[in-house]
């Protein structure tokens, strides 16, 4: 069950990073999950170093360090995407 959670988190960071970083992504759907699955697991690491551990309730703190770590690693991972992309069209023609 832990890995469906992981999957569900990562769509929905994913979506939410690709929708607040501004101009068009091209990375497909399965891609901007698994950026959204890192950025969740980065975010936890990085809410942990600043001392945010498990409270009870909702954790606003935490779910704000996994956005702006998804957000970064969409923007970046959509970059590297296009760069390998462009380079495949490019050896095609």
């Amino acid at each position: 069950m832990g890995w469906l959670w992981a999957i569900i988190v990562g769509f929905v960071l994913g979506l939410l990073a690709k929708a607040i970083i501004p101009g068009k992504q091209h990375s497909p759907l399965w891609l901007i999950t698994i950026f959204g699955i890192l950025g969740a697991i980065a975010g936890n690491a990085i809410a942990r170093a600043f001392g945010v551990e498990e409270t009870p309730g909702i954790d606003w703190s935490r779910h704000i360090f996994q956005l702006i770590a998804a957000i970064v690693i969409v923007a970046v991972g959509d970059m590297l995407y296009m760069a390998t992309l462009g380079k495949r069209r490019r050896e095609r023609a």
